[in-house]
């Protein structure tokens, strides 16, 4: 949206900013008076999530969930709490984290073009913090970068936000005080802003969710805030995967995923099976001449991308193309172990460390092999580097993995996860051989000698077709 300094301060006007300013001015000397943001009266909370009055098709958040409003004098009033949570990755792993109103990510805010909004913050941290509404155009006094734009609230205290929403887009929230450490142990949300007027294609489902990263450190309860580059958990909506929501949907329906990165990594997220288009941010809902078709696209640190597509029957991986970001608790400087034998090697660490296991000799798949067979206890409150299973067998992936689920026979608004879909027939990879000599392929060299691992033993696809 192109707007100029004269159109602002005309949409403010003198039920804007005045306002504004006096509120922020009562807020600031109550601070310095050590006074309690007085509580307004509790009028009845409006249903969430919003029906969107067919305007808009109300945004569902993986795993998440939408903040109720209530409507004070014509103003839509949000409360968010920012507090310490106990939050589980996926089953096995849990921490002590820091969110909104008790999840991380906190609530998605989810609001219109054209409204009025006052979203009160209360703090019940151990230290100060602010909250920062990124990429909304409002008041400077607003924006939230404590010690700049305004003071910082202390523990205990409530403030209150206010502001008129003049755009539409995917948006964030997170804090602009100690933010290293905040949102490095989880302090995050989305805020959506449908435009006035209605979609101009209609999105039948709409998705979001944020990226994120963690330094949760094998056998431990809290995420590190000083780790800037080796994590160990990457989330969709502080989820890993086989945990984080698939997407469903019918086919033929129109649907966007709005994914916003508040991590300290750059994410090429690809969706399998179809070519989406590219087509907003937090700038808004893009003009289609500038809309572009792709199947991977890049999420940059602190930005928002929404994609588009016509759901297409299957299951559909969506996942992050940074092969390590699809993996949970993984070491970054393990010793390479591809080709060595180790039979020898684990028996005389075993004397000295009893339970260590020689791992990686043909590859990571086999952690997932050993975990399912119990075989191996990783630390205390540590999630396996791979595991969840499909159909067909482990998946093999961990982080930021999902999959997007599409039926032709789901009705409408229908959310249900409709479990794995069967392939018409005719349309399933198989096996046509065992023989590892098999055919006459072209090659640039000669074939090396292959030697199958001893545990290799054929699978039999029949008893696992999915096919109808």
């Amino acid at each position: 949206m192109n707007i100029t300094r004269r159109q602002w301060f005309r949409w403010m006007g003198a039920g804007g900013l005045l306002p504004l300013a006096m509120l922020t001015d009562r807020a600031a000397a109550q601070v310095h008076e050590g006074h309690a943001m007085p509580q307004p009266a509790e009028p009845p909370r409006v249903a969430t999530p919003p029906t969107g009055g067919g305007r808009y098709t109300p945004v569902r958040s993986l795993n998440g969930w939408t903040l109720p409003h209530r409507m004070v004098n014509g103003v839509k009033e949000f409360h968010l709490v920012a507090e310490e949570v106990e939050h589980e990755f996926a089953p096995g792993s849990r921490a002590k984290c820091w969110g909104y109103n008790g999840s991380t990510p906190g609530p998605t805010i989810e609001v219109t073009e054209g409204d009025r909004v006052r979203i009160l913050v209360t703090n019940r941290l151990p230290e100060h913090t602010t909250i920062h509404w990124h990429g909304i155009l409002l008041p400077s006094g607003m924006d939230g970068v404590g010690g700049l734009s305004q003071p910082h609230i202390l523990p205990g205290e409530t403030y209150a936000y206010e502001f008129t929403l003049h755009q539409h887009g995917t948006h964030m929230y997170h804090p602009h005080a100690d933010e290293m450490v905040q949102l490095a142990v989880g302090m995050m949300g989305m805020f959506i802003i449908h435009p006035r007027a209605g979609e101009p294609a209609r999105v039948d489902r709409d998705y979001c969710f944020l990226l994120h990263n963690w330094a949760l450190h094998p056998g431990t309860y809290r995420p590190n805030p000083a780790i800037m580059q080796e994590f160990d958990l990457w989330t969709f909506n502080s989820k890993v995967f086989p945990a984080i929501d698939p997407i469903v949907a019918r086919s033929g329906e129109r649907v966007r995923i709005r994914i916003g990165n508040l991590s300290m990594w750059n994410h090429p997220i690809h969706l399998h099976g179809v070519q989406f288009l590219v087509t907003g941010s937090d700038g808004g809902r893009w003009p289609r001449a500038l809309w572009r078709s792709e199947t991977a696209e890049i999420v940059g640190v602190g930005q928002t991308r929404d994609l588009e597509f016509v759901a297409v029957p299957g299951d559909w991986a969506l996942h992050c193309h940074m092969s390590h970001h699809t993996m949970n608790a993984m070491g970054h400087e393990l010793p390479n172990a591809l080709g060595v034998k180790q039979g020898d090697l684990e028996a005389a660490v075993q004397r000295m460390l009893p339970g260590y296991m020689a791992m990686g000799e043909a590859g990571m798949a086999e952690h997932q092999d050993h975990v399912n067979m119990g075989h191996m206890q990783g630390p205390e409150n540590t999630l396996p580097m791979m595991f969840g299973k499909g159909p067909f067998g482990n998946l093999e992936m961990g982080g930021m993995f999902t999959v997007v689920k599409v039926r032709d026979q789901l009705r409408q608004g229908d959310y249900t996860d409709p479990g794995w879909y069967a392939n018409p027939r005719g349309t399933l990879a198989r096996r046509v051989s065992d023989d590892a000599n098999f055919g006459a392929p072209t090659r640039q060299g000669p074939a090396m000698e292959f030697t199958p691992p001893p545990e290799a033993a054929p699978v039999d696809n029949s008893k696992m077709n999915h096919e109808t």
